[in-house]
């Protein structure tokens, strides 16, 4: 049963785990606020940019859309019933987890934190709750039939952990300036 729900919210969520590590990748562009400040402080940052969120966007949807060419491979080697994406849910996942994640820079900037600086909650969380606020909002049949309220819960739990410790290992091979 927990194997099965841990299959299932890793799985629903791939497409919004991988958007933000994919707009790193696409290397700068135009930051999203044009460089405007408000009360002194910038309102996002040049790390959140036009082809990182469209780039990272692009990235989870082309996901979700191979994880669909593999699900009954992928659900018969784990016995469980992955499920598929639908569209709107595949572009809802990837570009919530995007918005989450500039949101999250927007309160960053107000809490007077500079880009890269730790946010604890937030810094893990921040993607997920803007993928499944735009999937539940989108795509509202396909997310109540998949984010029960256990899948739920898992995704909650295992997320952090899941980002943690990514992100440690990525410090350590020297592939992110900070670690979390």
């Amino acid at each position: 049963m927990v194997g099965s729900l841990v299959a299932t919210a890793f799985w629903a969520m791939v497409p919004a785990y991988v958007p933000n590590n994919a707009a790193v990748l696409a290397g700068g562009g135009r930051p999203i606020d044009g460089g405007r400040e408000w009360r002194g402080a910038r309102l996002l940052g040049d790390g959140k940019t036009w082809r990182g969120t469209a780039v990272g966007t692009a990235v989870g949807v082309l996901v979700a859309l191979g994880l669909n060419a593999v699900v009954d491979p992928a659900s018969t080697a784990v016995g469980v019933d992955l499920p598929t994406f639908e569209l709107p849910a595949a572009v809802a996942l990837a570009f919530g987890a995007m918005a989450g994640d500039i949101g999250a820079s927007f309160l960053k900037r107000r809490s007077g934190r500079e880009r890269g600086a730790s946010f604890p909650g937030l810094d893990q969380l921040d993607f997920v709750v803007g993928a499944l606020l735009a999937v539940f909002l989108v795509a509202p049949d396909w997310a109540t039939a998949v984010f029960t309220l256990p899948v739920l819960v898992v995704v909650a739990v295992m997320t952090p952990l899941l980002h943690v410790t990514t992100n440690v290992a990525a410090y350590a091979l020297g592939l992110k300036n900070e670690p979390w």
